[in-house]
């Protein structure tokens, strides 16, 4: 299940389709894509390309640039590692988001169908504004807290401690899990999101950092906590395995322990 924010009164139809000459011998395969240009006025489109995946790599983002480069330079997506590292190239990709730079074209059965991130205000073409949800990224003080004075080199941890990192560090803020959870698409606006409190629960479980409490005062709300309803919609998409949902519940058995 996925939502898509469209202009008022509009609806997504049939535009352009590019085609290329094939041979027998060669493997073509038609490509969907959402697009949106404010600057035009217009509804979205689904332009659709028909490509050889032979002049192309294996991943959905080597036929994205492949379509930018070399048929239609309007095309307009973020991308930048290519490795699944930094999380730019995240969109809903056969129904489901992942990174474009870790889906195979060959896992896609039928038509590979392209839009933007769910439910997030679109920019321009697969392009979705992140502002909102980074400033509430912002609002978690994503960043190593301490009152007490510096250590001479750097501070610590048992391995037993660096242990409990696993599983959140490795978060890239591509925003795939925030932008499936009906949760975050009804209250986004002070609803954290998956993504979100597994960073604040990250700082949290670092026993490096000293203001636990106060981490948790200002998560203590009935919309920026609260809101999850465990749908695990966050787990089940996340690109890097992680498990948003858990760290979610590890916050919450904490406010219930410090209010035993």
């Amino acid at each position: 299940m996925a939502e898509f924010s469209l202009p008022a009164n509009s609806k997504v139809h049939t535009g352009k389709t590019t085609s290329v000459k094939t041979s027998a011998t060669k493997r073509a395969k038609t490509f969907r894509i959402y697009r949106y240009d404010p600057d035009k006025g217009s509804n979205p489109t689904e332009d659709r390309y028909e490509i050889d995946l032979d002049k192309c790599g294996p991943m959905v983002l080597d036929a994205l640039i492949h379509i930018k480069n070399d048929i239609d330079s309007t095309l307009t997506f973020r991308r930048s590692c290519r490795e699944g590292i930094c999380g730019s190239c995240a969109m809903n990709i056969d129904g489901r988001n992942t990174l474009a730079c870790l889906k195979a074209i060959d896992d896609v059965k039928g038509d590979v169908k392209i839009y933007p991130l769910p439910h997030m205000p679109v920019v321009k073409d697969l392009v979705p504004d992140l502002n909102t949800i980074y400033a509430q990224y912002t609002s978690i003080k994503p960043w190593l807290q301490s009152q007490s004075p510096a250590p001479s080199r750097e501070r610590l941890q048992s391995p037993e401690e660096r242990e409990k990192l696993d599983g959140l560090y490795e978060c890239i803020l591509c925003f795939c899990c925030s932008t499936s959870c009906p949760s975050y698409w009804w209250n986004g606006d002070k609803y954290l999101g998956p993504a979100i409190l597994l960073q604040a629960y990250r700082w949290i479980a670092d026993s490096r950092d000293e203001m636990t409490g106060e981490r948790l005062d200002n998560l203590e709300d009935p919309f920026r906590l609260y809101r999850c309803h465990t749908i695990m919609n966050c787990t089940q998409t996340c690109p890097k395995g992680l498990n948003p949902a858990k760290a979610i519940a590890e916050i919450k058995k904490l406010m219930v322990a410090r209010a035993a």
